[in-house]
């Protein structure tokens, strides 16, 4: 008698407002990508395969095991696909930074629909639009209505938009946490819902350099010096992220001398990754002279956001800038508009 066929689970892979390189990051499992086809079907992965909408559509609620959603929620198809994802899948996992926190595409949380198209469609040096055309959702030709998707003023992150079950950090999460991730899904040994897959501790903790009492005069940009290989960044003046970055990636920056920028989000318990970061900094600075410090941070770093946020403005505290949105009698009020 044949020995009876393993049933073989479906994974879907989803690319939302993000740069690919999470899809990129899955082949860096090398090899073991054979073990993921011997456990799943890929039913959907439109990076790689002609996949439909309407065939996932079509699905059974649940009939997908996992889903791995990368990227934020920037329009309105976007928007559609999480909410379609979610209700057609078992475990629906934030596949990293871009779908956990927003990552860089959230930094255009600090403008609004108007002036992002302004910037795309007139200001590049390469744009010639004398027009001023803009996209629209809908246009009429005489075929019929063309349709594309709305783009949103906010870019929101998967779980502002549905509930997500797990999440795997990471700009892109790396392959051997990926593996750890696709291991736990296979042998059926997940953590509790709503959990980070990965580890609970800090970049600094798996960085090797040697570290001391950190007490700086001044901040310096990456270009102003090159550190020793030993001693720790921070203490070297450097903006290293890493006492406030989860671990996961093997401190692979530090390790080529060059400062954690925080792209595996908070750690385990932080609420607001940028101002846990800003925490840790303020930390160092030694000096109790109010100005000082105001020089000091002021010169050494001049994009606040860039820094504190890089990755996370979208599920901050703050998460956009606000807006001067309409009321009912047409006067003009602070808001945050999250459409």
């Amino acid at each position: 008698m044949s020995e009876t066929a393993v049933t073989k689970g479906k994974l879907a892979i989803y690319w939302a407002a993000s740069c690919g390189g999470c899809e990129i990051s899955l082949l860096g499992i090398d090899t073991k990508i054979l073990d993921v086809a011997e456990a799943f079907d890929v039913v959907f992965c439109p990076c790689i395969a002609d996949g439909k909408v309407r065939d996932m559509e079509k699905m059974q609620d649940g009939e997908i095991d996992v889903c791995l959603f990368n990227g934020g929620i920037r329009t309105s198809e976007q928007e559609y696909m999480a909410r379609l994802m979610r209700k057609k899948s078992k475990v629906l996992i934030a596949f990293g930074s871009c779908a956990s926190e927003g990552c860089i595409p959230g930094l255009g949380n600090l403008h609004n629909r108007d002036a992002i198209f302004e910037d795309s469609y007139q200001e590049t040096a390469s744009t010639d639009n004398p027009d001023r055309v803009r996209p629209q959702a809908a246009t009429r030709v005489d075929e019929g209505t063309l349709h594309l998707p709305v783009f949103y003023d906010t870019l929101k992150t998967l779980d502002q938009t549905v509930p997500v079950d797990y999440y795997l950090p990471g700009c892109p999460p790396e392959s051997p946490r990926i593996w750890e991730a696709i291991e736990a899904i296979v042998a059926g040994k997940l953590p509790p819902a709503g959990s980070v897959i990965g580890e609970h501790t800090t970049v600094c903790d798996s960085c090797p350099r040697t570290r001391d009492e950190k007490k700086i005069k001044a901040f310096k940009r990456t270009w102003e010096v090159i550190p020793d290989e030993e001693t720790c960044l921070l203490e070297q003046g450097l903006v290293c992220c890493g006492p406030a970055t989860r671990a996961g990636c093997g401190a692979l920056c530090p390790a080529v001398n060059s400062p954690c920028i925080g792209c595996y989000g908070p750690n385990e318990g932080v609420e607001d990754y940028g101002a846990r970061l800003m925490s840790a900094l303020a930390s160092v600075i030694d000096s109790e002279d109010p100005e000082e410090i105001d020089q000091i941070i002021e010169q050494g770093i001049p994009d606040p956001v860039g820094t504190f946020y890089r990755f996370s403005l979208a599920a901050s505290y703050l998460r956009r800038s606000k807006q001067a949105v309409a009321d009912g009698n047409g006067s003009s009020a602070a808001a945050a508009d999250v459409r």
